[in-house]
Formats: structure tokens, sequence, C-alpha cells
């Protein structure tokens, strides 16, 4: 036995000759002499046995086998001393090792994992991460093992069973039930799907439409069939391995077919370059690599020494193998170290060359010069590694920057500050911010560049709270701010609306004298209007001594994005008085601006000096142009700017597709939906958000369904229309079948997607399966809360409501103005009056500022729960108030029987030039109606006539009503006869004023031509006309009516049908019929329709019915004392005065109070 030392611990060694075999014993080997042993090369298997510290140090008995591992390549013994030369190389040999058991694990039983690729946020994030134990797993990791990709290729196409568990004997339903939410079966429905449509497209290309060339963005496919119009993307998640294969040679046969049926020379052509590769890789000695030589792309790649034949990677003829062969032979691999990579002069390996293969765009060859110098230990400059870095960072090419930081790391240059600012500012470009940070965070010392490099990078990717924390991390070190770093600062205060850190730095800048640069004032006019402090912006705007078109237009954007586009277009009235010229982005702002308030004139106008400017031939602009004419409801204009466009992209067709939708013309836009040759998920969006806002709703969900059978993967914009569609006709079971196929798509983590999938179980009163999905969100914004509120609202649950704002507060999240207006109405159904001032005093403690709505909703409350006086103050202490405010005040005065002060209030409302819409008019109309205000009725009807609402249905039914009431049934007809168009509530109004009058003749003729006109009658027009029946003694046309309303109509009776029959029998002396009818009633009889009874028997004298009934209302109010005098009265009308004296003592001893006026 031979033993060796490490940094761990003991190693030995044993050798068996038969079979030649070594054994090694570890007793707690270190993990780097585990890998220098297991990555050893030999040809002679080899087995480890690691023992512990505890065992004997003899050999037969110390051995305690606690990991037997196998090698498939042996290992022969080498000294452990020279390990640490080799630590860096042997720890990633090791996570090498660890990553690819997790992978082996995963294979193992996929159920365990959860399935991240489809949500994951950002590159950062895993693709694979473990249930319970929180492992993590990259398919791109650069340690992950060489045969993962078929690997998963393999898992993808097994069918269910082989998913699940190999411990489980479940059948295949059990087994999809054990992937779980890991959702792997899920997702091989698609890709099984897009396998089949990539083999019709192999079997008959013809038949397929090749848009590569012509796409203008990621969304568009590759490929889209002729009749059929499905669709591929060659870098779609759900394609088969071999599809780039299969296309690259396709697509070079296809070149040679094209070119060999031109000409026969051409054909000879493709023949003899066939041939020349087949010679070259046959003896490559024979042939010159020029690759790194050659100073034009005209020149060939490799020539032949003695024909001079030449030979070109990226030639048009080359047979489809070439690029697959020359990676056998290690041509562009980085490990190789000779093949036809050692032909490369070694005069060539300097740093010109390497400089002048930068400057012509050749950065590939120029690595592999600079590699092939650092293998030879030639001196590299630093400039020759900036110009590399640089150039990868522009092209975004992380992987190439990489091998250059570790050519840096091998050539020990990578504490060099210049190089390693350079490497943060590379990382960053390319998207890395992680591995910027670590760069960054390795440093021995930092400049300004080096903050302002890190600083920019968490800038430009959206984490700008981690970006200002840099910066004031940075001030902290004593290190000055420059202008560069304050730019990147202050973007990342714009992004996250940080404006407290914005004035903050504001004030540094001014400390440190930049506030005159140009670049320095034009981001600080951008920071203070993206913070929506568009005072600031402007201030700091007029201090500018110069000011330029970024200037003007960041200001015009400041303008536009908080709603002020009036301020907007004065300003460039102002910016074109200055001389300043406006470019495309200041068009593009303005545009966007006239499209929101619909100015047509200014959009007009603007279209003048866009031709004018020399705009118009502008694809931005003229995309923008489309959309703000089809805003302003001018789609002519849209279609004469879409047809003299020179060049489209998908943005114009899905401008033009939307302004169509905008302006209702559905058939158009589909017209030209079906005529578009290329359409992505945003025209399919457009489409089925066109069909749902014109309320067509199947031709919506009918689309959708064509939009799967063409192959087109919906997004999640899709979802959410369609799901408020479903919504909007409480459609349940297509609801529901979206909803699965949310889950198979992968978008039931999205947070929009939950929200709607909510609001779209409530609205169908399946408020269990809205409880189920927002249980089930792993992420929950306040729209989420919001919807779950609205659902218990919606479906009277208020009380649901009520303890889930009181959960959502537990759990920290701060609700938003639409949380507080659902409660608030909540609070106002219910007449929850402490719940309300609860929420009123939340408000005001979050210190939110209640807007108009809030305000209104406020207000609405207190009115609603009868506390008119808070409701005024709160009316009061509105800083700005719209007609809805008025509105409200007013109606809360009329709800609560003040129908003076709400005229008075009308009044006010006038004087302050706030002009009333039609829900104001048939307020006061009420108003009038309940204290008898004729004159001011007629004063109102004048105001109505006048701002042309007299037609309004619900305005002249009110009137009807108000003229009834006011006893001038004359007005009230003239009125209702002079009505284009007649609703149920129209007809009660008139029924009910005639009922109102005695008119019971005229009661019964209305009914009879409401019944004419096709109008069927409710429960309201059955009260009034069993009302007039009643006070005109037609008590055989109320019966009959009554059994009409309940056999051919099938109005349920209610308490009130009930006791208006009572009153007509009792009226007209038949007191026991009265008494049976309430005795058959299906439904208990309350204090109403007894007391209705006992009014009949005092008028007609009949002790004992009385009696009886004056019980049974005592037995549901006992303290009633209307009951009590009519008892009395009855007595005393009868003579029967000592049972007048009994009542009286009994009224005395129960406590009941004599309500004045009752005698």
């Amino acid at each position: 036995m031979a033993a060796a030392g490490g940094r761990g611990g003991g190693i030995g060694l044993c050798w068996n000759p038969h079979p030649p075999h070594f054994f090694f014993f570890y007793s707690d080997p270190s993990p780097s002499q585990f890998l220098a042993l297991w990555s050893a090369p030999s040809r002679i298997p080899i087995t480890l046995l690691i023992t512990n510290n505890y065992a004997s140090s003899s050999c037969s008995n110390s051995i305690n086998p606690t990991r037997l591992l196998p090698s498939s390549s042996a290992c022969s013994c080498r000294p452990m001393a020279a390990e640490s030369s080799m630590t860096n190389a042997l720890e990633e040999q090791h996570k090498a090792y660890r990553v690819e058991r997790l992978w082996q694990q995963f294979f193992l039983d996929p159920s365990k994992w959860w399935d991240k690729r489809f949500d994951k946020g950002n590159s950062e994030a895993p693709d694979f991460k473990h249930k319970t134990t929180e492992k993590a797993l990259w398919i791109n990791d650069r340690f992950s093992p060489s045969w993962l990709q078929s690997k998963l290729a393999t898992l993808h196409r097994q069918p269910p069973q082989q998913l699940s568990s190999p411990s489980s004997s479940t059948t295949a339903s059990s087994s999809i039930e054990c992937v779980g939410e890991a959702e792997i079966f899920v997702r091989t429905c698609p890709a099984s799907r897009t396998t089949q449509l990539w083999e019709e497209f192999f079997s008959e290309p013809s038949q397929w439409w090749d848009n590569r060339k012509d796409k203008r963005n990621l969304r568009s496919p590759d490929f889209k069939h002729k009749t059929a119009k499905k669709a591929l993307w060659i870098d779609s998640t759900f394609n088969p391995p071999w599809v780039h294969a299969r296309l690259a040679a396709m697509t070079q046969y296809q070149v040679q077919r094209q070119l060999s049926c031109s000409t026969p020379e051409i054909s000879g052509r493709v023949v003899r370059t066939e041939q020349l590769w087949q010679e070259f890789f046959s003896d490559p000695s024979q042939w010159l690599d020029s690759r790194f030589i050659k100073k034009s792309p005209k020149y060939p790649d490799f020539k032949h020494k003695s024909t001079h034949e030449g030979l070109w990677i990226e030639g048009g003829l080359n047979p489809p193998w070439v690029k697959a062969k020359m990676a056998t032979v290690a041509l562009f691999q980085q490990q190789s170290g000779g093949g036809l990579r050692s032909r490369v002069p070694d005069s060539f390996c300097n740093c010109d060359n390497v400089s002048k293969l930068c400057q012509e765009g050749r950065l590939t060859e120029a690595l592999h010069v600079l590699e092939l110098m650092v293998q030879q230990n030639t001196r590299v400059p630093v400039k020759a590694y900036v110009g590399l870095l640089k150039g990868f960072a522009r092209r975004k090419a992380l992987a190439e920057g990489k091998r250059v930081h570790a050519l840096l790391v091998q050539s020990g240059l990578d504490s060099d500050i210049f190089l390693a600012n350079t490497l943060v500012d590379m990382y960053a470009k390319c998207g890395d911010v992680l591995d910027a940070r670590k760069v960054f965070n390795t440093m021995p010392e930092h400049n300004v560049f080096s903050w302002t490099a890190i600083i920019s990078a968490y800038a430009d990717h959206g984490q700008g709270k981690e970006a200002i924390n840099l910066f004031q991390q940075m001030q902290q070190t004593g290190i000055a701010p420059d202008k560069v770093a304050f730019v990147a600062v202050l973007k990342a205060c714009a992004r996250i609306a940080a404006l407290e850190q914005g004035k903050q730095l504001h004030s540094d800048i001014i400390k440190s004298g930049f506030e005159s640069d140009l670049v320095i004032g034009n981001i600080l006019v951008d920071m203070y209007a993206k913070c929506g402090c568009i005072e600031h912006a402007r201030q700091a705007f007029n201090k500018m001594s110069e000011r330029d078109v970024i200037s003007w237009s960041a200001m015009i954007a400041g303008y536009a994005q908080i709603g002020l586009a009036k301020e907007a277009l004065t300003l460039y009235e102002k910016m074109k008085q200055e001389g300043v010229q406006p470019n495309n982005v200041t068009y593009v702002i303005l545009l966007k601006a006239c499209a929101s308030i619909a100015g047509l004139e200014q959009g007009k106008r603007l279209h003048s000096d866009i031709i004018r400017s020399g705009f118009e031939s502008d694809m931005f602009v003229g995309n923008i142009l489309i959309d703000m004419y089809a805003k302003c409801g001018c789609i002519e204009h849209a279609c004469q700017v879409f047809n003299k466009m020179s060049e489209r992209d998908m943005v114009s067709w899905n401008s033009m597709i939307a302004g169509y939708v905008k302006c209702g013309r559905m058939e158009d836009a589909r017209e030209l939906f079906n005529n578009t040759n290329e359409r992505d998920v945003v025209s399919w969006n457009a489409m089925i958000a066109g069909y749902a806002q014109n309320e067509l709703d199947k031709e919506a969900l009918a689309l959708y369904e064509q939009m799967k059978e063409e192959g087109m993967l919906p997004d999640n914009v899709t979802y959410v229309i369609l799901l408020k569609a479903c919504a909007s006709i409480a459609a349940l079971e297509q609801g529901k079948q979206l909803h699965s196929d949310i889950i198979r798509s992968g978008f039931e983590s999205d947070v929009t997607v939950g929200n709607t999938l909510i609001d779209m179980y409530a609205k169908c009163v399946c408020i269990e399966y809205a409880c189920q999905v927002f249980n089930k969100m792993r992420e929950r914004d306040v729209v989420s809360w919001s919807a779950m509120i609205s659902g218990y609202a919606q479906n009277g649950l208020d009380k649901e409501a009520l303890a889930l704002y009181e959960q959502m507060k537990h759990e920290g999240m701060q609700p938003n103005s639409v949380t507080y207006v659902i409660l608030l109405k909540v609070c106002a159904s219910i007449g929850a009056l402490e719940q309300g001032k609860q929420l009123h005093s939340d408000i005001t403690k979050s210190g939110f500022q209640p807007d108009v709505v809030l305000g209104n909703t406020l207000v609405d409350m207190y009115a609603k729960c009868g506390c008119i006086e808070h409701a005024r103050r709160m009316f009061n202490q509105m800083s700005e108030r719209d007609v809805v405010s008025w509105s409200a005040m007013i109606a809360g005065y009329v709800q609560n029987g003040l129908g003076k002060e709400a005229l008075a209030l009308y009044k006010k409302m006038k004087e302050e030039g706030v002009q009333p819409d039609n829900v104001t008019y048939v307020i006061l109309l009420k108003a009038c109606a309940s204290v008898a205000a004729l004159e001011q009725g007629k004063q109102l009807h004048t105001h109505i006539i006048k701002n042309g609402l007299e037609l309004d249905v619900i305005v002249s039914s009110a009137l009807v009503d108000m003229y009834a009431k006011c006893g001038s049934i004359e007005h009230a007809c003239q009125v209702f006869n002079n009505m284009h168009e007649r609703d149920v509530v129209s007809w009660n109004a008139m029924i009910a004023g005639c009922a109102q009058q005695g008119l019971g003749k005229e009661v019964l003729a209305l009914l009879e031509q409401m019944q004419r006109e096709g109008k069927k009658p409710n429960e309201v027009t059955y009260i009034s006309v069993l009302s007039a029946c009643s006070h005109c003694g037609l008590v055989d046309e109320g019966r009959q009516l009554f059994d009409a309303m309940c056999k051919d109509h099938a109005v349920i009776p209610t308490m009130d049908h009930y006791a208006c029959m009572v009153d007509l029998l009792g009226r007209a002396g038949y007191l026991a019929e009265a008494e049976d009818f309430v005795n058959r009633m299906p439904i208990q009889p309350d204090a109403v329709v007894w007391r209705t009874l006992l009014g009949a028997a005092r008028n007609h004298g009949h002790v004992e019915i009385g009696r009886r009934a004056f019980h049974c209302v005592v037995k549901f109010e006992p303290k009633n004392a209307a009951a009590y005098v009519l008892l009395s009265q009855m007595y005393a009308a009868v003579g029967r005065l000592d049972e007048v004296a009994k009542i009286r003592k009994e009224m005395t001893n129960v406590g009941v109070n004599k309500v004045p006026g009752l005698d």
C-alpha cells in the first residue's frame, strides 16, 4: 500500500492485478482531493472507499465504506501536493458533479420539482425548484451535463405514466396528479401538437409561407400555412430537438436545388464545392487557413496550397453537412489545442491584428487570436481586452464576454481597475446584473467609473432601489459623483417614482455645479415629470440656460403623462416660436396627447407639421397617426395614412384593425384581419377585444377557437379579454374552459389573469370558484383583494367583504381608492354607519388623499346611513366637486325627507355654474314630489326641455310621477302622452298617479293599454292597480286582477299585495272574507296586514274581528301606538267606554306613548 497526504485527510492506494483495478482510501477527503482523483486520466478502472476519522488506522479495520463510487474512466495516482495550482478548476468540477447529481435526482421523479420555466420573472430565476429542499436547477447553467438537452426532450415526449415517481404504481390519471403543479404533463400537449405541425411542414414545405426575412418582431411566425393558416416559430419552447438540424439541411438543399436548376454553370459549381469540402476534410494539411489573415470577406477562409481553389464557411453553395463536420474536427471549439487552429501564423498573433479584427466586426475571430496569444504566453495589452469586451457588450454576446473574462483571470489582469470597470459594463449590457455585481464586489478598489457602471446596471434593469442604495454607499465612501453617475441615479428615481430621493439628488447636483449641464437638466425634467411633480419639472425646465429638442420633448411628455394634453400642445407652440425643430419622438408624444383628448383639429395641424418636417415617411410616426385618427373617430383619415405608408410593420396593420374596432366597424376590421398575410397575437387580441367591446361575446369566443386551430398561442392579454367577455354574458361553462386553457398555457400564476378569473367567477355567481382562485394565487396585489371584496359584495355577502378587508390590512396590503369605494358601497347598502366611519378613519390615517370618486362615495354612504350632517360636512370639505358630488348630496337630502334642503342646494349648484345631468334632474323631481312643490317642478321641466333631456325615458317618467304626486294629473298625462318611448317605470308612474287621484276606471284602462302595447306589468304595477281598486270600491275587479296576477302573469305576491287585498275587502265591508283571506295567506302576515284589518274593523264597528286583529298586531309590535288607538276608537264608537279606559291603562303599563296627532 502507498499513502499520500493532502489538504484534507489521508489517502491510501491498493492495487489489484486480477483484474487490473485501483482501490483508493480516503479519510475525510477534501472536495478538491476527491475531484483530483475522480477526474484523473487513466485507462484502469478505480473504486473510491471513503472512511472517517474515527476508524482504526489499520487497513483491514479502517475501511468503513460510506460511499462506493465506480468510475467509467479510471484514475492514476498523482501527488496531492501539486493540487494547489488546480484549486479553481477542481472546485468547478466538483460543482459540475453536484449539478449532474441534482439532474439525476430530477429525472428520477420530476413530480417533486416545481416547473418555473414559463413563469420565471428574469433570467436569474431557476427553471426547476425542489418542492421541499428548495434546491434549484438551471437548464442553461454552464455546469449542466452534456446529456441534459436530449434527456429533457425525451421527458417531454414520454406518456403521462412515465412522468410519475418510479415508486408509484398508479394509473395514468393518478400519474398526472403525481406530476402536480410541475405541470410537465400539461405542457406536453402543445409540444406534441407542435411536433405534428413540423412534420407536416417538412413533408410538404411548398404549402407554407416563409416569413423569416419579412417578419418585424418576434411574435410574428416564421412559417405560415397557405390554406389552414397554421403557424410555426423556429425558437418556440415546444419545438422538438431536431428542428434546427432539419431546417438547416432543408435550407441548404433548397439553395442548391434552385441554383442547380438555374444554369448548368452554377450546377457544376455546386458539385465542385461539395468535392472540394470532401478533399478538405480528408486532408486539411493541404489547405491554408486564411480566416485570421484575410483582409476582406471576399477572400476565402481556406485555400488549397497547389490548386489555389478557395472555400468559404458561409458560402451559399456549401452542402448542409459542412458546419457539423467542422464541429467534429474542433475548428471552433475552445478546448482544441491542435488541428487547424495551430495553423494560424504566429506572426498574426499580435495586438494590432486583434484591434483590426475588432474594427471590422470580426469579434469571434479576434477572440480566437486572443486565446492563442494567451496560450502562447504572449503579453496582451489592456486595450485588446477592452476592445473585445466593448464589442461583445454591444452585441449582448454574454457567452463570448465570459470567455474574455476567463482570459483575464488566466492572465492575472482581472484586478486591473480599468478592465474590471469594463467587465461590469459588459455584464450589465448583456443583462447579467448578478455577475456584474460579483465583479464589482471582487474589485480591490473602486473609482467613480466603477460605481457609475454598477449603478447604471441596476438602473437600466429596473432595480431602482438598489441603484439608489449604491449611490448612497458611493457618497459615504467619499467618492464625488460625476455627471454620468447623476444621470444614472436620476433615471433610477424616475423609474420607481422616488420623488424625495430625486429632490435630494437635485440638491446634490446644485452643490456639485452640474445644474447648468444640458444632459443633467433634461434628465431632471424627465425625473420630476415621471414622479408626477409637474410643477418642479417646469421649474427645472425654465431654469435651463440652454434647451434642445430633448428638453422640450421631456417637458411635453411630462404634461401628456398626467393628462394635461392642452398644456402639452401649448408648449409645442412655444417650442416652434423659439425655433426648435421637433423630432419624431416629439411628434409621437403630441399625437398621443391629441388622441387622449380626441383633439382632431390639433391632430390635423400636427399632421401638416409632420409633412412639412419630412417625418411622414417615418413608420413609427405613421403608426401613431393611424392610432390618433382612429381614437378621434376619423377612420377615413386613418385609412389615408395607412394607404400612403411606403413601409408597414405589424404595428401598422394592428393599429388599423384597432382603429376599425374603435369606430365600431367590425366588418371592415374582420376583412382587414382576414386579408393580412402576417398576424401576431396582438392582431388576434384586437379582433377579440373588438367583438367583446361591441357585446359580440359569442363571436369573440369563436375567434379564440379559430386562433387555437391556427396554432397561434394566446398571451395573458388574450385571456383577460376573453374572461371579461364571459363575465359580461355570465358564460360560466366557457369561463371554466378558459380557466383550463390558462392552466395548460402556464398563465395561472399571472396576477392580472388571476384577478380577471376572480371577477369572472364572481359575476357568474360562482363565488366558491372565485375564492379558490384567490386562495391559490402565489402573488396578490391590491387589485386581487379588491376583486375578491367586490365579488362578495356582488353576491350579497357583505359581512364577508368587510371581513376580507380586515384580513387585507392584517397581511399588510394597502387598499387603493377602488377598494375603499367598494367597501363604502357595502356599508351604504346595509346601513353600517360605524363600519363606514371606521373606513373613513382608515382613509385619513393612511395619508390617502380622497379623489372626487372616493369623496362622492363617502357622501353617499353617510346619506344612506341616515347621517346627513356627516354627509354635508364631507361635501363641504371636498376640494373638487363634479356633478356627481352635487347629485349625491341632493339625493341624500331627498332620501332623508329633506326636500326643501335638496332644492336649496340645487339653487347653489346653479350659482356655482355646475350643469345638472339627467340623474340630477330625476333626484330633484323626486324632491319636488316629496314636498308637493309644483311650481319648482314646472321650472325644472323648463330646464329639462332647454337641455334636451325631455326625450330621456327616466327623466320623463320622473316628470310624470312628480306631476301626479303634486296633484296635476293633466300635466302628468300630457308628459306621458308625449313620450316617444315608454318603459314599465313610465306606465307605473302614470298608473300610480291616477290611483292616488282615485281614478279607478282610468287605472284599469291604462293597465289594459299597457298590456296591448306589449309591456308586462310587474309587482309595482299591481300594487298601484289594487290600491286604486280599493279606494274606488272595485272589489270584483280587484279580486280578478289579484288572481290574474298570480296565475296569468306569474307575479309572486308580496306582503304589500296582500295588504292591498285586505284593504280592498275591508273597505267594502267584507270583513269575514278579509279575515279568512289573511288566515289563508301562504306566508305569515306581518303587523301591517293585521293593522289594515284592524282599521277596517274600526270603520265598520266589527269588535270581535278588530280585537283579534289587535292581538296579532301587538304580538309583532308590542308597543305599536297606532294599534292601541285604533282599538280604543273602535270601542268608543260602539259606546264601550270602560274598555277604552282599560286600553289607556294598559298603554301606560306597557309604556306605549301615544303619537301626537293620533286620537
